[in-house]
């Protein structure tokens, strides 16, 4: 077959890079990946911890087990562009020892490249603009993943299959997990063209060590449990009583009689009987005497799995009836109106079937997601106006329920859960009420100030009772001896609701006995909502700091900016050089193993180079980064044959030149 191939995305300047032009705004211009304006790590600074306030519980009020979770303070919400911070939070070493490799969840909202204007920003980049940004910021975001994490990215259908392209050249095709369709719309648009109803999130995962959680199951999804015979183990569902694999060579491939019809069963081709063929036989024997004989029947074995038949063993017996037809299927009868029938069920139509019972781990996610579950874009618009009434700023909002399910399948309490495309701040607003911690950040200054700030500290400090905060009054069963077997108080109130609209003007039909009898039957209550969050915890304001490295293409040359000194110069420096900070030393500014860094402004001198050595711990050495070096003074650092050296800063921090490389 030879090499596997592979297929590949390519797009204009894909082996370019971009950087922001535009404040606050989606401009970006290509430049070498080199170019210090693209390299830098700007530094991320924090500038306060919001706390917040945890409520008492009251009495009368029932509360969630969600809502004595621990409230996480260990969050952090930051005023950045996302390729910045994402950069910061992968290169800064007091970030990066906290957060590469320990997010376990990602899940990013970022533009669909619609061609819509929206206040902030023109979502209408180009296609190769889209993807080199997109790009640059996954791979970022897989370094921050943890192997058993996973990456959620929401899209419409624009950008959607460039985006699955991207992401399997990114994290590898055998990570995708799922395309999960959202409805994000709770009725048709009217005008030309189709009703576009849905939105995508595509699901990968950073390795096979990805385990998600399974979802409650819903009262619908267990009404189809039943319990006709009275199982002491409770409510069951005919379920499939063979399996995937069977080739007809071993001993989960044989015949069963059926005690109704007297047929031979084999199961479906391809398949095999899921249970030891003991089982079967003592079940079957709950029913109807059963012996086991061989039919030396290999060779219809073998054509009925399309195997040759030296692959089919002779000595495999089949389940035959141990007394004559009529009496078997008397026998049958009478155990079905007996009760309590074995795991293997014997159907009226005499196959055969296996009882499954209620799983008591859940259901897994699907990847279909109808608004009622999780909520549609009208319902997140309602979140947000009674967060900020009066204000309408986002035209996409995404429901709190969405965010909710997304978290609960991917994290457990006190995971990281990361948005770089923050928004309104939905996604950390529901990691806090579900214990998780958390990172985003927003670029627009404006939106951070005004919505997601202040979203988060409502969150925390018990000022936000909507969205997933207070689980929705319920239906409960209110009937005597309970509701009809399937039918749950949802169910039952919606009848009830339909049946007094249709006798609404039917006054000898409110009084038959047989209308009151259903009503009786069918009476639920409401029941009162269920608290989840209570308030409390915390989270760190942060932003990043003002570049300190410009590049000037016309002369070829790196310089500083005008914010590049004091403190500031120091930091940025450490950041690129990957220099964790040390300010609690009194002679070195940071430190990587057993090399020290300082930072010099100005010029670096003897009477400098000596006073820092004398502090210096034996066998260790210094990084000296100054912005004015001469020959005498790296003449110095190297006669103390120590593995001490000096750069110069900024030429020797990102030793590029676009003309150097012209000359190549």
């Amino acid at each position: 077959m030879g090499r596997q191939q592979r297929l590949e995305l390519t797009w204009t300047n894909k082996d370019k890079a971009l950087i922001p032009t535009e404040q606050g705004r989606y401009g970006y211009t290509w430049v070498d990946p080199r170019d210090p304006r693209y390299c830098e790590t700007r530094v991320l600074t924090v500038d306060e911890t919001v706390a917040g306030t945890r409520a008492d519980k009251e009495e009368g009020t029932t509360y969630s087990e969600r809502a004595d979770l621990e409230p996480q303070s260990d969050n952090l919400l930051i005023l950045g562009e996302s390729g910045d911070v994402l950069e910061a939070l992968t290169r800064m070493p007091e970030w990066s020892e906290k957060y590469v490799g320990k997010v376990k969840c990602i899940y990013i909202d970022p533009p669909f490249n619609t061609a819509q204007t929206f206040a902030n920003y023109e979502d209408n980049l180009e296609h190769s603009v889209w993807l080199t940004m997109m790009r640059d910021r996954l791979l970022h975001m897989r370094d921050l993943l943890s192997e058993d994490g996973s990456i959620w990215v929401h899209l419409d259908d624009v950008e959607n299959h460039r985006m699955r392209v991207l992401l399997d050249e990114v994290f590898g095709a055998e990570n995708f997990i799922a395309e999960v369709v959202w409805q994000k719309a709770d009725s048709p648009r009217r005008g030309a063209g189709f009703s576009v109803d849905q939105d995508v999130i595509i699901v990968y995962r950073r390795s096979d060590s990805f385990i998600f959680n399974h979802m409650d199951r819903s009262e619908a999804e267990n009404a189809r449990f039943t319990n006709p015979d009275s199982d002491p183990l409770g409510p069951w569902w005919d379920g499939d009583a063979t399996a995937n694999h069977g080739d007809g060579s071993g001993g989960m491939c044989y015949a069963i009689q059926s005690p109704v019809t007297g047929e031979m069963l084999l199961p479906s081709k391809g398949r095999n009987w899921v249970l030891k063929q003991d089982t079967y036989f003592q079940a079957l024997n709950e029913w109807t005497p059963y012996r086991l004989e061989n039919l030396h029947d290999a060779e219809r074995r073998a054509e009925h799995e399309g195997v040759p038949l030296d692959k089919v063993s002779d000595d495999v017996c089949a389940l035959v009836l141990d007394t004559d037809l009529d009496t078997a299927r008397s026998n049958v009868e009478e155990k079905r109106l007996r009760g309590q029938w074995p795991i293997i069920v014997v159907r009226r139509a005499g196959g055969i079937g296996k009882k499954s019972y209620i799983p008591e781990t859940g259901t897994n996610p699907r990847t279909w997601w109808d608004n009622e579950s999780v909520g549609h874009n009208r319902a997140a618009k309602s979140e947000i106006k009674a967060l900020f009434p009066g204000q309408n700023p986002f035209s996409t909002p995404k429901p709190e329920r969405l965010l909710e399910r997304i978290i609960h399948i991917a994290t457990n309490p006190g995971d990281i859960v990361l948005d770089c495309f923050s928004g309104s701040g939905t996604t950390a607003a529901v990691a806090q009420k579900m214990g998780r911690r958390w990172v985003t950040c927003e670029l627009v200054e404006d939106t951070f100030n005004r919505f997601t700030r202040p979203r988060l500290e409502k969150v925390v400090k018990n000022d936000d009772q909507g969205g997933i905060t207070l689980q929705k009054e319920e239906r409960a069963d209110a009937t005597e001896d309970g509701l009809p077997e399937g039918l749950t108080p949802e169910e039952a109130q919606k009848f009830t609701s339909l049946l007094n609209k249709t006798i609404k003007n039917a006054d000898e039909l409110k009084k038959n006995p047989a209308v009151k009898q259903l009503k009786a039957m069918t009476k639920t209550k409401p029941v009162k909502g269920v608290v989840n969050w209570r308030g409390g915890g915390g989270f760190q304001v942060a932003h990043l700091e003002p570049a300190c490295f410009d590049y000037d293409p016309e002369v070829a040359l790196t310089t500083l900016t005008e914010h590049a000194t004091g403190e500031l110069l120091v930091r940025s420096v450490a950041a690129q050089l990957r220099f964790a900070l040390t300010p609690d030393d009194l002679h070195f500014d940071g430190k990587r193993g057993r090399e020290h860094l300082v930072v010099v402004e100005g010029v670096l001198d003897d009477e400098k180079i000596d006073e820092v050595m004398s502090h210096l711990p034996d066998g260790h050495s210094v990084l000296f980064a100054a912005t004015v070096v001469d020959d005498f003074a790296r003449e110095h650092v190297r006669s103390l044959k120590n593995g001490s050296r000096v750069v110069h800063v900024p030429l020797e921090v990102f030793p590029y030149s676009d003309a150097a490389e012209e000359e190549k």
